[in-house]
């Protein structure tokens, strides 16, 4: 066996803040300006082709040169993309310069096994007061479109307020339309219930009225009938009691009467019959006298 001689080099696979500062670059107009942007950068380890770039590329170098390196290649894209717009673009669209940065960086780290995660601009700034100058005229246009805007907001809410009374006006015109349509269907609808309730209620009412009439005469048919049974028996009562009367008076009155009728009859009778008797009798008596006397005078005639 042969001896050899290893060398072990390490790379940093960990995540890198850059913080790009490009101060006084000359945009497309010639305007000064300086801008600070921050990137976040790594060795990409998933990737095998690019680590052995970064192996290639860094192998045996500290990390702060590592870092050097990505900050110097930042920098000179962000300080190339700023000649090539102006200050109008990169003040107001931050996002497209954000990006394009991001995109040519990220091709040239590329090939140092290095992969761009994040790169966003952080501020601008100008000495001349470009920006300044901008601003005001962005604040006058501002101002000025705020007060056509307002003068034509107001334009428009006028309109729109006078579309809007008159869809009022045709809305409330509708909904009184349609409370006066729904208020005569109401009425129309009550009358007719009210009508229907009352013809209910009369028809209830002649209906209650003819049953309690005839419960009233059922009532008088029962009373006249118990006036009736109560008279019968009354009557009843008064032929017991006049049978009884009778009786009374035939046993007390009548069979007396009869009695002393028959006896006086009787008296009467026997009274004559004596003096038939006596008269009789006398006018036996009276005849015999006379046949007496008349023999007595007959006698005497014959003894003359």
């Amino acid at each position: 066996m042969f001896p050899c001689i290893q060398t072990v080099q390490r790379i940093p696979l960990n995540t890198m803040t850059l913080e790009v500062n490009s101060p006084r670059v000359y945009t497309m107009q010639g305007v000064p300006i300086s801008v600070i942007g921050t990137a976040q950068v790594k060795i990409n380890g998933a990737n095998e082709s690019m680590l052995e770039f970064a192996a290639e590329q860094f192998g045996g170098k500290p990390p702060y040169e590592i870092l050097k390196i990505c900050l110097e290649t930042m920098e000179g894209h962000q300080r190339s993309i700023m000649g090539n717009m102006t200050v109008e673009e990169i003040y107001r669209d931050r996002q497209t310069f954000s990006q394009k940065v991001f995109d040519v960086a990220s091709v040239d780290l590329h090939n140092m096994g290095i992969s761009v995660i994040s790169y966003t601009l952080k501020d601008i700034r100008d000495e001349v007061g470009y920006l300044a100058s901008l601003g005001q005229a962005r604040t006058a246009q501002v101002k000025r479109d705020a007060l056509i805007g307002e003068a034509e907001a107001k334009r428009d809410s006028g309109i729109e307020e006078a579309k809007a009374e008159e869809q009022r006006m045709e809305a409330k015109l509708k909904n009184d339309t349609d409370i006066a349509m729904s208020k005569r269907d109401f009425e129309l609808k009550k009358a007719t219930y009210d009508t229907e309730v009352n013809t209910a209620k009369a028809e209830a009412e002649m209906a209650y009225a003819l049953q309690a009439a005839k419960v009233q005469a059922r009532i008088k048919e029962e009373e006249m009938q118990v006036k009736v049974v109560e008279r019968q028996q009354n009557i009843a009562i008064q032929e017991q009691e006049i049978m009884r009367k009778e009786k009374e008076l035939d046993s007390k009155v009548r069979k007396p009467a009869e009695a002393e009728k028959f006896k006086l009859e009787k008296l009467a009778e026997a009274e004559r019959l004596k003096i038939v008797l006596e008269a009789e009798a006398l006018a036996e008596s009276l005849a015999l006298k006379g046949e007496a006397e008349a023999f007595a005078i007959g006698k005497s005639f014959f003894q003359l």
